[in-house]
């Protein structure tokens, strides 16, 4: 064999320098044919330790074959790092080595006994593989070192006279200290990247909601304008959400996605030129910008049904929908102080230009699945993979067996009861601060921060919470039906308990609390496209979002008709009957169980 043996970093002192004892090292005896020695690993310097053997003379059961000192000088392109076991099997056969402060030297087992800086580890080497001297003694080895760079070198493994070449790892695998930033997971890197453009679809969706203002005195838009202006951007979006499924499953999440952000980028950027051009042209494009964002969602799904294990699904969708709440955040915070110094054109110019700089990262880091990655660690991939055989692409939509399945019908009906509620909620919650609550507009448009930020945070603690549950092997449906339950009965509660608070401040706290609990639904419904069919969670998640953006149209208009004739409690009970009748649909027909192959 190439290699004798490696010995392991555990409490044995280092051979460098003049004699200091340093700890953390790897150590390597090495044997080609008439050669023999041990090289040492410390940091990133590899220190060559090497020695001519005598013809008769290799490692024998507790012995050492006779050395003679003769430090071998091997320049970088004559030594190779080699082939490192996985399973660490070790090759020593009871080697214990010492460091004699004095004299350099390496002592074998029976001359070190108990002394500081020992080593000794059986090793099951076969008996095949020895030799033994003609006089059975035991040797000693000198040694020299010499420090050798092994981050730049370009060197060759050492072979033996049968062919073979490897290194056997004793207590662990010999490794590069790398920047932690290079070990990341490479999955969560590509959540990280779903985040941020969630952050951005966001950030460039509300920022009309402020600049429509100063943009409606500029054009003298009434009223009624300003709706239609508001409402062309979900006619893209409609369009959209069950086409970007399709797409996404069939030709992958990466492109689906960074082609949606780099089209509503450029939509975004081109609004200002757009509305001085005239009104069609301004409708047209906030369609357009409909169209990019619309496929976002359901790219992103397909791409973390691809990424990330069961185990940590929760908390990787918790925390890219939480990228949308703070992206509102963000756009609400950051609008009116452009608009104030720059004039309404700044924000569309600004926020839109960021998706350019998110597209070359997108480039650079995502795959739509790990099977493309070529930078990804074997070790990742089997974590991601989880054993499973991956599946070719998606070619034919199976629609009849997908609308057959009573989960799949579960997921709508619950998506559309979810969205009624926190569509009403997050579009209608100015208008409650100021005709009930009595706040001026500052203080409603400040205010309505709150409930993105209460969900943000809530998001991402429902998320821990459901992946620490499945870790705790409590099944996936049991998970989802607690977590979703929460999410419908949560806000349901809070919000019968506003007609009955005396205070501003217990109102504000009940909508933060709604919604608090609303955000569970992360780790509820919006999970579940994963779950239940994961070649098609793109398309699942197409359909139910068409329920749920018609939840929002249909809820937001249904407001004030009902405004018209009745009161905010009457609002508020048909929000708390449809959380009460998904509820019920929900724990009758969800799994967490595949369904989809």
């Amino acid at each position: 064999m190439a290699i004798g043996g490696l010995v392991s970093n555990r409490s044995f002192g280092s051979f460098i320098g003049s004699g200091k004892v340093c700890r953390g090292e790897q150590a390597v005896l090495l044997h080609r044919g008439d050669r023999s020695g041990i090289a040492f690993l410390h940091g990133n310097m590899f220190y060559r330790k090497l020695w001519s053997q005598k013809a008769n003379g290799f490692l024998s059961g507790h012995t050492y074959g006779q050395f003679q000192q003769n430090t071998v000088h091997l320049d970088e392109n004559t030594l190779k790092p080699l082939s490192i076991s996985p399973n660490g099997r070790r090759l020593i056969s009871s080697i214990s080595l010492c460091h004699c402060e004095k004299s350099h030297k390496v002592y074998p087992q029976q001359r070190c006994r108990g002394r500081s800086g020992c080593y000794s580890r059986p090793s099951p080497l076969p008996r095949s593989w020895l030799k033994t001297n003609d006089k059975g003694r035991i040797g000693r080895a000198y040694y020299k070192s010499e420090e050798f760079d092994i981050t730049e070198a370009k060197v060759d493994s050492f072979s033996s006279p049968d062919g073979s070449s490897e290194a056997v790892l004793a207590g662990g695998d010999v490794q590069e200290a790398v920047p932690f930033w290079k070990n990341f997971p490479k999955r969560w890197v590509i959540v990280l990247l779903c985040f941020a453009s969630f952050l951005l679809c966001n950030m460039d969706r509300v920022n009309m909601s402020i600049a429509i203002l100063p943009m409606s005195k500029e054009f003298n838009w009434n009223s009624a304008t300003v709706g239609l202006i508001q409402s062309s951007f979900f006619w893209g979006y409609l369009l959209t959400q069950i086409l970007g499924g399709i797409w996404a499953d069939k030709i992958g999440g990466k492109l689906v996605l960074g082609f949606g952000v780099i089209w509503w980028s450029i939509a975004t950027v081109l609004t200002p030129i757009a509305a001085r051009v005239g009104l069609p042209f301004l409708l047209i494009m906030r369609a357009f910008m409909g169209i990019g964002e619309g496929v976002a969602m359901p790219a992103m799904n397909n791409l973390l049904s691809k990424w990330i294990p069961v185990s940590e699904r929760s908390r990787s969708l918790a925390l890219v929908y939480s990228g949308m709440y703070l992206g509102s955040v963000i756009g609400l915070a950051f609008s009116p102080i452009l608009i104030n110094k720059f004039g309404w054109p700044s924000v569309f110019y600004s926020f839109g230009s960021l998706g350019s700089i998110w597209f070359a990262l997108w480039q650079r880091k995502a795959y739509s699945s790990p099977k493309e990655d070529p930078e990804l660690s074997k070790e990742e991939k089997q974590l991601i993979m989880g054993g499973s055989i991956s599946k070719e692409p998606v070619k034919v939509i199976p629609w009849r067996l997908i609308l057959s399945k009573a989960p799949v019908w579960a997921l709508i009906i619950s998506h559309f009861c979810h969205n009624w509620g926190t569509f009403i909620l997050l579009t209608w919650m100015p208008t409650y601060y100021n005709q009930v609550l009595k706040f001026n507009l500052t203080e409603s448009g400040l205010l309505c921060v709150l409930p993105w930020l209460t969900m943000a945070a809530f998001a991402n603690i429902g998320g821990w919470i459901a992946d620490t549950l499945v870790s705790k092997g409590l099944s996936v449906t049991s998970v989802r039906k607690i977590m979703q339950s929460i999410g419908f009965l949560g806000p349901a509660f809070f919000l019968t308990q506003l007609s009955h608070v005396k205070t501003p401040a217990m109102a504000v706290l009940c909508m933060a609390c709604s919604q608090g609990s609303d955000a569970f639904s992360q780790s509820g419904l919006y999970s579940n496209h994963q779950d239940i069919g994961p070649r098609y969670a793109g398309v699942l998640l197409g359909l139910s979002n068409t329920a749920g953006v018609l939840a929002g149209v249909f809820g937001t208009a249904a407001t004030g008709y009902i405004l018209q004739r009745g009161s905010w409690d009457d609002v508020f009970k048909v929000s708390v009957a449809l959380y009460i009748i998904g509820t019920l649909v929900w724990n009758l027909f969800s799994t967490g169980e595949k369904v989809l192959d």
